[in-house]
């Protein structure tokens, strides 16, 4: 049977999830093996008493603790079913068929999937040599025809950040009727350095055309309720809501949302740890020969080039799931000690294997 779908739907890839089986340590989807923080749990036993009702359609607790929290005017935050909803419709208001999205690569799977989607065209400029954004080589990138540029920060999937003054002097680059993205979706895990530190928050005051997105999904442990945010001027935030799906927050991720925002010192003690876990990995994978670069997020990136998909296949003969890229490398996410350490062993293993030599 035929039906009569947009044609180019064909050439679209559909967006894999991080495997996983009976089993297996998964380390591939950036996922806290923790449970929601213990406050929060018990917003989210409360909030299933109404769950006969529809949500809020308008976040209003959720969307004015928010504006509270970053010194912002509520017209100024856009809530999403997860910040991932909010990229697709920050390319649906802002793109018509032949126009273009500036990205890093390689980058967030779903920023060429959202853009190709559309009818637009994505255009991906690679990484640096330590694989993080090249915003000087995006800026030359930039033409009459470029509509959005999502900067992911830190990388999805290199775990890499870029510096204050290059982020300034890329904004000042960037004509002011092309929005810009700022996808902070990792943003409790960075500990930056003098250079890396900025406030996401002030730039967003003093370019109208920044949109800063985060979530829930990752630090507070809220992945499977999904729920995120974006902050921009009020112009934009009306042409989200356009594009929102009605009742696509649920009430009981805006209840725990809205409880997380009230938890930082419980926040900052399991970022504080898996912080901690980050470093100790990446130095024991570099002793032993491995290209990692600094990852500001709750993964880490290793460079294998074509080995990636045979060191993948072997971790998962291990009974460790990762996430390859293929040709580049594997993301890891950083969990807590033992599942890590199960990962080094592997690793290490792999590194010493004379095949691999």
């Amino acid at each position: 049977m035929s039906f009569r779908l947009r044609l180019h739907l064909e050439e679209l890839p559909v967006y894999v999830p991080g495997a996983t089986f009976p089993g297996a340590i998964k380390l591939a989807s950036n996922e806290v093996t923790f449970g929601p923080l213990p406050s929060v749990q018990r917003a989210i036993v409360d909030s299933l008493a109404s769950i006969n009702r529809y949500p809020d359609n308008g976040m209003v607790e959720l969307t004015a603790s928010l504006a509270k929290r970053y010194g912002v005017t509520e017209d100024e935050i856009q809530v999403g079913c997860g910040s991932v909803s909010l990229c697709q419709n920050l390319v649906t208001i802002t793109c018509e068929p032949g126009d273009e999205v500036l990205f890093g690569w390689r980058s967030f799977e779903t920023y060429p999937l959202a853009t190709r989607l559309v009818g637009a065209i994505p255009v991906q400029i690679p990484l640096t040599d330590e694989l993080s954004y090249d915003l000087p080589a995006m800026a030359d990138a930039i033409t009459d025809r470029t509509r959005l540029i999502f900067v992911c920060n830190p990388n999805n999937p290199t775990g890499t950040i870029v510096d204050a003054d290059s982020l300034r002097a890329f904004l000042e680059k960037v004509p002011s009727g092309v929005v810009v993205a700022l996808d902070e979706a990792y943003f409790e895990y960075v500990r930056p350095s003098q250079s890396q530190a900025y406030d996401a928050i002030e730039l967003h005051r003093e370019f109208p055309n920044l949109v800063v997105l985060r979530t829930f999904s990752k630090a507070y442990g809220l992945a499977g309720l999904r729920v995120g945010y974006a902050i921009a001027h009020p112009e934009i935030i009306t042409a989200l809501g356009k594009a929102h799906v009605p009742f696509s927050v649920n009430s009981v991720a805006q209840a725990a949302a809205v409880a997380s925002l009230d938890a930082d010192a419980e926040l900052l003690a399991r970022t504080e740890a898996i912080v901690g876990e980050r470093t100790r990995i990446a130095d024991r994978l570099r002793a032993v020969g491995y290209r990692v670069p600094q990852s500001q997020a709750n993964f880490v990136w290793i460079e294998l080039g074509d080995s990636t998909t045979e060191f993948a296949d072997a971790a998962r003969d291990a009974g460790v799931i990762i996430r390859p890229f293929a040709g580049d490398g594997v993301r890891v996410t950083v969990t807590e000690a033992g599942e890590n350490d199960t990962f080094l062993t592997f690793a290490e293993r792999w590194a010493a294997a004379p095949s691999t030599a």
